[in-house]
């Protein structure tokens, strides 16, 4: 049995230990101490990394009390070395799992809401409640918490025996019956959990709310806690300030801004659609009526107007109408339409003879063709394939 220095001390990151088992894994090397302060994964929270001695330590797991070191080369059975954990990580990680807690106990305790699903990632956490709340409510939780950290309450961890253990009334996903250890902060929330957690709420610095969704009948919510709340800030002011410089307008009035741009682009893509609309019937004015296929290469107009143009060119032969938009070193955009042949029928046909991709109705058909303007105009000219 490995003796778990993180529940003695959950801010103790460099220590000293006897290697007491090596062997090699699927993931390297499997080493087992006689102690250690390297949290394996578990209660939500990932495992630790580090270094012992020249080692470097990339997973740690629990099983059957033996804790395993995942590492990167094998170290010699019955040597002590020193031992040290990632503590800017393990730090982040207390901060976001103890937020956690303050966040779901208050859930708990103002709407009786338990706490279903909780997952940490690299730079937020996700939290599953089974029952639905407002935006309204979540920020007042969230403000609450807020208050519990600038209280700096005590953060009591504890092994109570079973006795104790019956008369206390606490949030635990599992039913538990040995080894529960329990995590108190005062007033707030009382639960079972085995992560390393801050020894005072004031640790864990600003809990800030970001997204809600429903999520099976309940709400899943993102949260981002400490030093990971003040990098997500940062990002999010960066990009405020980088859009109020781009449109000329005060970080505050970025919003109205953005609406008032968004409204001149929808007044501009009608009209953009009326001036298509417009040069297509110009266009279509301008051909001749034919005996046979007409083929029309643009670079102008929009999907909806070369449509356009497709349905005025058909009206205008007996055959095919083709319009196709693009280069020879990208590829073509087409749209074909005919009122005398099944367009759908043949379209094998026609994709072979142009290069194409595409399909559609018997009147139209349309996609992408890999096939070269000289060679696109044969096909049509000749009616045949290229």
């Amino acid at each position: 049995m490995t003796e778990k220095l993180y529940y003695e001390d959950s801010h103790l990151f460099a220590f000293s230990a006897l290697v007491t088992g090596c062997e090699a894994g699927k993931k390297g090397w499997l080493v087992t101490l006689d102690q250690t302060a390297f949290f394996p994964e578990g209660g939500g929270q990932p495992a630790d990394t580090g270094t012992i001695g020249p080692a470097r330590v990339t997973d740690v797991h629990e099983r059957e009390g033996r804790i395993l070191h995942y590492t990167d080369r094998a170290l010699p059975v019955g040597e002590r070395f020193d031992c040290e954990i990632d503590a800017e990580q393990r730090l982040r990680r207390m901060q976001n799992h103890s937020g956690e807690h303050i966040f779901s106990g208050l859930t708990h305790s103002r709407h009786g809401l338990e706490n279903v699903g909780f997952h940490m990632g690299s730079d937020c956490m996700t939290i599953d409640f089974d029952g639905e709340l407002s935006w309204e409510e979540l920020t007042e939780i969230e403000t609450e918490a807020n208050r519990v950290v600038r209280a700096d309450l005590p953060v009591r961890t504890w092994f109570p025996e079973a006795a104790e253990r019956k008369s206390l009334h606490y949030r635990s996903k599992l039913e538990l019956t040995e080894n529960v250890r329990l995590v108190e902060i005062p007033g707030v929330d009382l639960c079972a959990c085995c992560a390393p957690h801050v020894s005072r709420t004031g640790e864990v610095g600003l809990i800030k709310l970001l997204t809600a969704e429903r999520h099976r009948g309940g709400v899943r919510i993102t949260l981002v806690c400490g030093m990971d709340a003040l990098e997500e800030a940062r990002r999010r002011q960066e990009s405020v300030t980088a859009i109020s410089n781009l449109l000329s307008a005060k970080r505050d009035q970025v919003a109205p801004a953005v609406e008032r741009l968004l409204e001149q682009q929808s007044a501009q893509k009608e009209r953009l659609a009326l001036l298509g609309t417009e040069l297509a019937r110009l266009r279509a004015a301008q051909i001749p009526e034919t005996e046979g296929n007409l083929c029309v290469f643009d670079s102008v107009l929009d999907e909806i107007s070369l449509r356009e143009l497709v349905n005025l060119l058909a009206d205008k032969c007996t055959g095919m109408a083709g319009a196709f938009s693009g280069s020879d070193e990208t590829g073509y955009r087409y749209i074909i339409g005919s009122r005398h042949l099944d367009l759908r029928a043949d379209s094998r046909r026609i994709n072979a003879a142009i290069g194409g991709k595409g399909g559609g109705s018997p009147e139209m058909i349309q996609g992408r063709a890999s096939g070269s303007e000289a060679q696109i105009r044969a096909f049509f000219e000749g009616g045949t394939e290229a």
